[in-house]
C-alpha cells in the first residue's frame, strides 16, 4: 500500500497528514507550528522548499514551493512576461517572483470549507503538482534568464513532452 492510500482517522489537521506524508517519504521537515510545516523536496534540477500552512479562518490548506533565483536587473521584464505564460499553462496554482527574497514561487491554496479533511492522496498529489510544474518550467526560466531566450521561446521547452525512451 502506497503512502497515499492509508487512511487518516484521528489525524484530521491537514498539517499533521502533510508531517505523516514527509516523514514517510523521507523527506526532511521542520514543524514550524501546530498549523505549519516547512519540508525540502529534492528534484532534478534542485531541491525545492515546501512550506504548507493552514488558516482557521480561512479554512484554507496554503502551499509555497520555492527555490532561490537571482536574475540580473536587465532580465526581471521579460521574466515578468515568461512567469504570465507559465500560469497560462498551469491548471492549478501560479507562480510570482519575489525580488526582494530572491524567490522564484509557485502557490496553491487548497479550500476546504464546511469542515471538509484533506485526505493523504489530496495532499500527496498536491505537493507531486508543485514540485512537477518546478521541473517543468525550470529550464524555460533558465533560458529567459541566463540564456537570454525569449519568453516564448524559452516556453518551447517548457510545453514539449519527450515520448519514448533514450
Amino acid at each position: 500500500m502506497s503512502l497515499s492510500e492509508h487512511q487518516f482517522y484521528e489525524e484530521t489537521h491537514p498539517i499533521d497528514v502533510v508531517e505523516h506524508l514527509a516523514a514517510g517519504h523521507d523527506w526532511e521537515f521542520d514543524r514550524i507550528a501546530e498549523d505549519q510545516i516547512a519540508m525540502a523536496i529534492e528534484g532534478q534540477w534542485r531541491t525545492y522548499s515546501l512550506t504548507l500552512a493552514w488558516s482557521d479562518p480561512e479554512e484554507t490548506l496554503r502551499l509555497v514551493c520555492s527555490f532561490e533565483m537571482d536574475p540580473p536587473q536587465n532580465r526581471v521584464s521579460e521574466l515578468y512576461e515568461l512567469i504570465n505564460k507559465m500560469n497560462d499553462e498551469c491548471w492549478t496554482g501560479s507562480f510570482t517572483y519575489w525580488p526582494e527574497h530572491k524567490l522564484m514561487l509557485y502557490r496553491y491554496g487548497l479550500l476546504l470549507t464546511g469542515g471538509l479533511l484533506a485526505g493523504s492522496q489530496q495532499i500527496d498529489k498536491l505537493l507531486n503538482i508543485a514540485v512537477s510544474n518546478c521541473e517543468r518550467f525550470y529550464p524555460a526560466i533558465q533560458m529567459n534568464v541566463w540564456g537570454k531566450q525569449t519568453p516564448t521561446k524559452a516556453m518551447q521547452v517548457a510545453i514539449a513532452e519527450g515520448y519514448g525512451r533514450a
